[in-house]
């Protein structure tokens, strides 16, 4: 019978889920739905100091934001005490593990020690065979023992064979003197105990991987299938930290990236299919395989970022963008509804624009009123000259029937042909009269979202500017 693959994203929530744990969830995740597994979502939340809700939250949202949909869980490792003292009693009851009473003044002599003898510092199992007369004052660790002999084998799938000698590898402590676990063990134990088949985590976990292979074949279980995801750089070659924009994922969101761009952007970080750049999410289900992930660390590309939402902003269907632009226009304290239609207003803008924040900025002349003209498109084209050319629009546009693009353009234009000026010295002095600058859509297009009732007050707006600017 063939084994179903089950992967696990596992992050912990000590800091902001940023985008290089977005891509090792992306990665598990593709590994599973291609394979018709099942993708597990574990919360490893027992540092309970640095653990906040906070981040809980943010892990959750971010997860269904990106539509990365998890099969079982969140399990949370807080939650699983009891569990993990059960494992850790039973390898002190079979003797492979022991309480270790020595003091951190005896910890750091050891490690001079082996140090000055140009050695790897590490515990030197002093208690590795018990205690005689343990001291009253000490709350005893407990640690793991490691085998002294032999060799750990990692058969990666992205780093290859890596393998480890089992004396280099000191005796783990697996609960600390408060009697809380520590990271190996309630990893294994999380592992076993949800039949995780195949991990896909960062490379900076190689090192905990012997160890917990160990723990694994001390409990008479076979250890997952490692697969170590190169980490993510910044543009600098080095590693990716907040001054990289190493954020929240949350972020992308709020500065108006769409979930299918960032997901195509992180697939693409260390991992290709061919020259294909767009890959829709059936499309990397189809072609992803973790075998195929680069060995060397791949660096953030911003622009490459920006280019990717700009495509999906312009052939996304316009109604699955209406929910997003609108609560970027609410982030800007707009009603989406005091203003156009705003599938049509998406229509107009999304060629123009790389984020829906963006757009959404660009977009704030068609709700609110603009406090001032921009000075040198004012001082060009809101002139005495101009004031009669506005004139004139006002009271051919007070008579239009039928507000929409195709019928304004002929308004437009029967304006300059009655004044006989070129359309550019009626289309000009109006934009800058209903938008404040010189710069908008087409101006029919404009006219049009803007409304008959906001276009008329702010070309009288706009003619009382000049009597008063330009006096006679």
């Amino acid at each position: 019978m063939t084994e179903v693959v089950r992967t696990r994203f596992a992050p912990s929530p000590t800091g902001y889920l940023h985008i290089g744990g977005v891509r090792t969830a992306l990665f598990s995740w593709l590994y599973a739905r291609k394979r018709g597994g099942q993708f597990i979502l574990r919360i490893e939340d027992t540092d309970r100091e640095r653990s906040t809700d906070e981040a809980i939250q943010i892990i959750l949202e971010g997860m269904q934001w990106l539509g990365l949909d998890y099969d079982e869980g969140p399990f949370y490792q807080s939650r699983r005490y009891d569990r993990y003292k059960e494992i850790i009693q039973q390898l002190i009851d079979e003797d492979h593990a022991y309480y270790c009473y020595c003091s951190k003044a005896e910890l750091e002599i050891m490690r001079e020690t082996a140090m000055a003898r140009g050695e790897k510092p590490r515990y030197n199992g002093r208690c590795r065979h018990g205690v005689e007369n343990p001291p009253d004052d000490i709350n005893p660790v407990v640690r793991f023992k490691n085998p002294l002999e032999g060799e750990v084998i990692i058969n990666d799938c992205i780093q290859g064979r890596v393998v480890y000698q089992n004396h280099e590898l000191d005796d783990l402590i697996i609960a600390r003197s408060d009697g809380t676990p520590t990271y190996n063990l309630t990893v294994a134990v999380d592992d076993v105990d949800m039949r995780i088949t195949h991990v896909i985590r960062g490379d900076d976990h190689l090192n905990n991987t012997p160890r917990q292979m160990n723990i694994f074949s001390t409990l008479g279980q076979t250890a997952p299938v490692y697969a170590h995801v190169p980490l993510i750089l910044g543009e600098d070659g080095k590693r990716l930290s907040k001054r990289h924009g190493a954020v929240s994922v949350l972020e992308y969101r709020e500065q108006g990236y769409l979930p299918q761009a960032l997901l195509n952007y992180l697939v693409r970080l260390g991992w290709s299919h061919g020259d294909q750049e767009i890959f829709s999410v059936d499309e990397m289900i189809q072609n992803f395989d973790i075998e195929n992930v680069n060995k060397s660390a791949a660096a953030v590309n911003p622009d490459k970022l920006l280019w990717l939402n700009q495509h999906y902003l312009k052939s996304s269907p316009i109604e699955s963008l209406v929910e997003p632009l609108s609560a970027q226009l609410r982030a800007i304290d707009i009603d989406p509804d005091a203003g156009p239609d705003l599938a049509r207003l998406i229509e107009v803008q999304r060629e123009r624009c790389t984020t829906l924040k963006l757009m959404a900025a660009d977009s704030q002349i068609f709700f609110r009123k603009f406090d001032h003209y921009d000075p040198q498109a004012a001082a060009k084209h809101l002139t005495n000259e101009a004031a009669a050319v506005l004139e004139a629009l006002k009271n051919h546009l007070e008579s239009v029937v039928g507000w929409s693009a195709p019928v304004l353009h002929e308004a437009v234009k029967a304006v300059a042909d009655s004044l006989e000026l070129k359309l550019g010295k009626v289309a000009q002095p109006l934009r800058v009269a209903l938008c404040g600058n010189a710069i908008s859509p087409s101006i029919d297009v404009t006219l049009e979202l803007l409304g008959r009732d906001k276009t008329l007050a702010r070309i009288i707006r706009a003619i009382k500017y000049i009597h008063d600017h330009n006096p006679a």
